[in-house]
C-alpha cells in the first residue's frame, strides 16, 4: 500500500541508496584494476574478470529478481540482498588473489541484481498510485547517474587511500540500509510460495543470458568467433534462448512470465530500454577513453569533466516527474530527449585535438538534461500497464534489457572503433605523398626543425617521418571517435518512433491492486 509523510520519503532514500551501491559497482572498479593488477600479480585480461564476472552474475539474476521476490517476499529479499551484497563487498576487499576476488565479485553481482529492481518496484508500491511518474524519477537518480560517477569515485578513492577501500565503503552504507529497510518497509504478497520452483528455466537462463553476457565483454578483445570459447559461449547463447524461452511458455510456474509482453507498452518498452542502456553506457564509455587517449587529460579530470552532468540530471528528474504527474505525455517528453542526446553526440563529433575541459561542459550538460528526460518517461511508459507480481517481473525484465543493451552498445562500439580507424587510416595516408604540397611543407618544416636542433640528416629524416606517423594516428583517432558520436546520435533518433507506439495517457496512474 501507498506511504505517506515522512516514512514515505525514508523508505525512498533507503532503496535509493541500496540501488545506488549497486549502480556504482558496475564502474567503480574500473579505474583500480591497474592497482588491482599490480597488488595481485595480474595481466590486465585477467583482471578484466573483475569487471565481467560482475556483470554477468548481475544480468542473470536480474530477470529472476520478481520471481525471488514473490517467493520469498520483497522485504525479505530485499534485505538479503543487501546483506550478501555488503558481506561480498568485505569478501572482495579482503581478497589475496584475483580468483578469490573474482569468485566474490560473482556473489556481489548476484546479490546487486536483487537489489536494482526489488527497489523499483518497493518504491512503485511506496508511492502514491498518481505519483508513479515522480517515484520512477527518483529512482533514476541512481539508475543514471551512479555509472557516471563510480569511476570518479572510484580514482579518488584509490589515489587517497587504497584499492580495496572501493569495497569497505559499501559496508557501513549496507548496514544502515539494512537497518532502514526492515524497520519501515511493508512486506508484500509472496505470490510464489509454495509453487514448484522452475530449475530448468534457472538453468537455462543462466547459460543463454551469461554467456551472453561473456560474449559481449570479451568478444571483441578475443577478436570474436575466431577465438574457440567465444564461439562455443555464443552457440550457448542461441541454443540456451531458444530452451528457456520454449520452457517458459510450457511451464505452468515460471521464473520468467513472458505473459507480461502481452501489454504492448511494456513489450516496446523494453525494447526503447534497450536503447536507453546503449546510449548511457556507450558514450560513458567512450568518452573517457577519448579524453584520456587522445587529449592527455588525467582520470581526475575526466571525472570532473562528468559530474556537472550528472548535477543536470538530478536537478532535472524531480520536474520530469512533476511534468508526468500534470499530465504531459511520456512520449513527447521522451522525444525532446532523444533529440537532446542526438544534439550532444553532434556537438561531441565536432570535437578536435584542442579541445579542452571548457568545451566539453555545455555538451555534457546537454547529455545530462537529455538522459532525464529520456529515463523518467520510458521507464513510467513500460512499466504502466503492469499490476500486482507483474511489477517485479517487469522491473527485472525491464533493468535486464538496459543493462544489456550498454553490453551491446560498447561490444558494438569497441569493435566499430577498430574497423573505422583502419578505414580512416587509409584515407588520410592517401594525402601521406610527395605530390601532395601540405604533406611536402609539413615534412620539411619538420625536417629543417630536427636538423637546427643538431641532428644529422638521416636522424632528422627518420624522426620527421615518425612525428608525421604520430600525427595520423591521432588525427586517425580524432574522425574516428567523432564517427563514433554521429553514430551514437543517428541511432537515438532512429529510436524515436518506438515510443509512439506505447499507449498515450494523459495521467499515468499505479493500479489499485499493485499492493
Amino acid at each position: 500500500m501507498a506511504e505517506h509523510g515522512i516514512r514515505k520519503w525514508i523508505i525512498t532514500l533507503t532503496v535509493i541508496t541500496a540501488s545506488l551501491l549497486e549502480l556504482i559497482d558496475t564502474t567503480i572498479v574500473n579505474v583500480a584494476l591497474p592497482q588491482i593488477m599490480g597488488n595481485l600479480g595480474a595481466t590486465l585480461e585477467d583482471a578484466g574478470w573483475v569487471v565481467t564476472s560482475y556483470a554477468v552474475a548481475n544480468v542473470i539474476i536480474l530477470p529472476m529478481s520478481g520471481w525471488l521476490g514473490d517467493r520469498f517476499g520483497r522485504k525479505n529479499y530485499f534485505i538479503t540482498s543487501i546483506l550478501v551484497f555488503t558481506f561480498a563487498s568485505f569478501l572482495c576487499g579482503n581478497a589475496h588473489s584475483l580468483t578469490e576476488l573474482v569468485a566474490f565479485r560473482i556473489l556481489q553481482g548476484l546479490a546487486g541484481g536483487g537489489l536494482l529492481s526489488t527497489a523499483q518496484a518497493i518504491l512503485m508500491e511506496t508511492w502514491p498510485r498518481e505519483e508513479l511518474g515522480m517515484a520512477t524519477a527518483l529512482f533514476g537518480l541512481g539508475a543514471v547517474v551512479g555509472p557516471t560517477v563510480g569511476p570518479t569515485i572510484g580514482g579518488y578513492i584509490t589515489d587517497h587511500f587504497s584499492w580495496p577501500w572501493i569495497f569497505y565503503v559499501n559496508i557501513p552504507i549496507g548496514a544502515v540500509a539494512a537497518f532502514f529497510v526492515s524497520t519501515f518497509v511493508r512486506e508484500s504478497p509472496k505470490y510464489a510460495k509454495g509453487k514448484p520452483i522452475d530449475w530448468w528455466g534457472i538453468i537455462l537462463l543462466a547459460i543463454s543470458v551469461g554467456s551472453l553476457q561473456v560474449v559481449l565483454e570479451k568478444g571483441e578483445s578475443e577478436d570474436w568467433f575466431s577465438t574457440p570459447y567465444i564461439f562455443a559461449l555464443a552457440l550457448a547463447t542461441a541454443l540456451g534462448s531458444v530452451g528457456f524461452i520454449w520452457r517458459e511458455l510450457s511451464t505452468d510456474h515460471p521464473v520468467v512470465n513472458f505473459n507480461i509482453l502481452k501489454y504492448r507498452s511494456f513489450t516496446v518498452g523494453i525494447f526503447t530500454s534497450f536503447a536507453l542502456g546503449f546510449a548511457l553506457y556507450g558514450s560513458v564509455f567512450i568518452f573517457p577513453v577519448f579524453c584520456q587517449n587522445l587529449l592527455g587529460f588525467s582520470a581526475q579530470q575526466t571525472g570532473e569533466l562528468l559530474f556537472p552532468g550528472g548535477l543536470a540530471t538530478i536537478c532535472m528528474m524531480p520536474f520530469v516527474g512533476v511534468m508526468l504527474k500534470k499530465g504531459v505525455p511520456g512520449q513527447i517528453l521522451a522525444t525532446g530527449g532523444f533529440i537532446l542526446f542526438f544534439v550532444f553526440s553532434y556537438m561531441m563529433a565536432n570535437s578536435n585535438l584542442e579541445s579542452g575541459t571548457s568545451d566539453f561542459f555545455l555538451p555534457l550538460v546537454v547529455r545530462g538534461i537529455g538522459m532525464s528526460i529520456l529515463f523518467v518517461p520510458l521507464t513510467t511508459l513500460a512499466i504502466q500497464d503492469l499490476h500486482g507480481k507483474d511489477i517485479g517481473q517487469g522491473t527485472g525484465l525491464n533493468n535486464m534489457m538496459r543493462q544489456l543493451g550498454g553490453s551491446f552498445g560498447i561490444a558494438i562500439l569497441t569493435t566499430v572503433i577498430h574497423l573505422k580507424s583502419g578505414i580512416n587510416r587509409n584515407l588520410l595516408l592517401e594525402h601521406v605523398n610527395s605530390y601532395n604540397p601540405a604533406y611536402q611543407e609539413r615534412y620539411q618544416f619538420l625536417l629543417n626543425g630536427f636538423m637546427a636542433k643538431g641532428f644529422n640528416a638521416s636522424d632528422a629524416q627518420q624522426m620527421a617521418y615518425r612525428a608525421i606517423e604520430g600525427t595520423i594516428a591521432r588525427q586517425t583517432m580524432l574522425v574516428t571517435y567523432n564517427d563514433i558520436y554521429l553514430l551514437v546520435g543517428y541511432f537515438v533518433l532512429c529510436c524515436i518512433p518506438l515510443v509512439y507506439l506505447q499507449k498515450f495517457k494523459k495521467n499515468v496512474m499505479m493500479p489499485a491492486d499493485a499492493h
